[in-house]
């Protein structure tokens, strides 16, 4: 074997070459470019003609000459073998059939390591005759977890988007999704729309976004660029949903219109707006009035609403009634907790709740009183006697079991029935923002016995992120941490004063709404005549009839029944 330094021009085609068909104008495409950029990396194989020429025919690396060619060089290097018994046809064959793509993964693998030894992305991209935002793509499976890597280089490649989900999870994420769904044994497919679906998270984009570079700093919202979507289209996003929300609803305030209201979207989408709001459709009105909301993807939506006209008033002072231009709509800025933070109270106060009734000390006659208060909540339903479809659930039956003895008699002592009564009301009492939320009792229950002082520390980045910019700076008050001008800075100095403290917010202490518990007390009050007839229902006369002689014999003895 020999190396020479010939003009591709004076090769001749080997007439056993393997391969005829034309290869694709995108392959000759990638090699011309490839040559241009580095030259040819493999000297094609060529042998010296047998019918006493001078010249050489190609036994390997035909596309390479041809393309040698195209780029105008007037040199190449080529390997001289001996020329074979049956003219190379066997040699094109092997090597033709030995020859295959690299997959993916070890062409991702490949320009890491040209990355290594100094090369660009452009430079990579030019050689390969590739775009840039392909080699970034290809780049992209370095976030991609190793035994995943592995799978994939066996030819079991995710779709793009699936792809693309997999790489934007963190590697440990990525972990435990993949323990729950690798092959097993025998097994060589994936389901990669599984995995893809276990990572998927949600995505708010930045073309979505009305704040500036300012509230992005002030939230610590960073952009990721989404390399696998078009390339005319704005890609970045954050999946820091609370952060993103929150920007959009400051960036809302600070631009409301005088005459305008921040609202929000129903369960369908549909702004909502004031009662007795028309929603204009056409060119609104001066008089006419504004309404900002954020929809499901977050972005920021504006509709215009038309208020009906005052009534005018009639008689003395009907001449300074204000009319419609007068009407004051009142903005919704965001709130000072968010509705995540929100279910977060409803939890912490509910495992407090649970934790006071549990340990902290009750007197007899305010547990009896919890229990009447208990299976007041909303969440409690019975089958009565009385009328009604209601119902209440059989785990109480083993509260009610404890208070039997081993022969099947109802006997008990006051200690199993302070354990009961104290069973009966964890599974009754809850704050939970769900169907098993007890309402204002429940709040009524927890102050009752202290369950303030069993509330976890809420000063954690989960709680602490649910919280407007000013119920958050508000929370630094009475300690050494000042507000910082990034909000994110300001919550990332609170967790950090609070890893060894104790936080909660006000909002979710057990303190009954004043109003709320008004509202109940009205509703739920049993009036006098009510109370006479559940009396005279039962057959027992009331304390006004004894009183008066009026209780007849037959009253006097349903009452002794009823007492007995």
């Amino acid at each position: 074997m020999e190396l020479k330094f010939v003009d591709p021009r004076s090769l001749k085609d080997n007439p056993d070459k393997a391969r005829r068909s034309k290869s694709s104008p995108q392959a000759d495409a990638l090699l011309l470019a490839t040559i241009k950029a580095v030259g040819i990396v493999q000297p094609p194989v060529v042998a010296a003609e047998t019918d006493g020429g001078n010249g050489f025919v190609i036994d390997e690396g035909h596309r390479r000459v041809k393309q040698a060619i195209a780029a105008g060089l007037d040199e190449i290097a080529v390997l001289v073998v001996p020329r074979a018994d049956d003219g190379g046809a066997m040699r094109s064959l092997v090597t033709t059939i030995a020859h295959e793509q690299l997959n993916p993964v070890d062409q991702w693998r490949a320009i890491e390591r040209l990355v290594a030894l100094g090369w660009t992305e452009e430079a990579i991209g030019i050689a390969l005759a590739q775009s840039v935002r392909q080699i970034k793509k290809l780049r992209l499976l370095a976030n991609v977890l190793p035994t995943m890597l592995d799978h994939m280089a066996k030819g079991d490649m995710p779709d793009e988007r699936q792809l693309r989900t997999i790489a934007a999870a963190s590697l440990d994420e990525q972990k435990e999704v993949w323990k729950a769904h690798k092959p097993t044994k025998g097994d060589r497919q994936v389901s990669w729309w599984a995995v893809a679906n276990g990572l998927a998270k949600t995505r708010m984009y930045a073309r979505d976004a009305s704040f500036g570079d300012d509230l992005r700093e002030a939230y610590g919202i960073a952009w990721v660029e989404d390399l696998f979507a078009p390339a005319d289209q704005d890609s970045r996003y954050t999946t820091d949903v609370d952060a993103f929300l929150g920007a959009q609803q400051e960036w809302m305030t600070q631009n409301l219109p005088k005459k305008g209201v921040i609202t929000e979207a129903n369960t369908w989408g549909e702004v909502k707006l004031p009662p007795k709001a028309e929603r204009v459709y056409g060119t609104p009105k001066k008089s006419d009035h504004t309404a900002m909301y954020l929809d499901r993807e977050g972005k920021v939506k504006t509709v215009h609403f038309r208020m009906p006209e005052a009534k005018k008033a009639k008689g003395k002072g009907a001449e300074d009634a204000g009319g419609d231009d007068e009407a004051i709509v009142v903005s919704k800025p965001r709130p000072d907790v968010t509705r995540k933070g929100i279910e977060m109270i409803g939890d912490l106060r509910t495992d407090a709740l649970h934790e006071a009734l549990s340990r902290a000390p009750i007197e007899d006659d305010t547990l009896l009183a919890l229990l009447v208060l208990a299976f007041a909540g909303q969440n409690v339903r019975v089958d009565s006697g009385a009328g009604g479809e209601f119902r209440l659930g059989g785990r109480f039956g083993r509260h009610a079991a404890s208070l039997f003895d081993a022969e099947g008699k109802f006997d008990f002592d006051m200690d199993a029935l302070r354990i009961a009564a104290r069973g009966v009301l964890i599974d009754v009492l809850s704050c939970r923002e769900n169907i098993s939320k007890s309402g204002i009792v429940g709040i009524v229950a927890g102050r009752a016995i202290g369950a303030d002082g069993f509330l976890a520390n809420m000063g954690t980045e989960d709680f602490l992120s649910c919280l407007s910019r000013t119920a958050l700076e508000a929370s630094c008050a009475d300690t050494p941490v000042l507000p910082r001008v990034r909000v994110k800075d300001t919550r990332a100095a609170l967790v950090e004063h609070f890893k060894e403290g104790h936080f909660v917010h006000p909002s979710a202490l057990f303190a009954p709404d004043a109003t709320v518990l008004s509202e109940w007390l009205a509703k739920s009050a049993v009036t006098e005549v009510e109370d006479e007839e559940a009396l005279h229902a039962a057959g027992v006369a009331s304390e006004d009839q004894v009183a008066e002689g009026d209780a007849t014999e037959e009253f006097d003895e349903d009452y002794r029944e009823a007492a007995e």
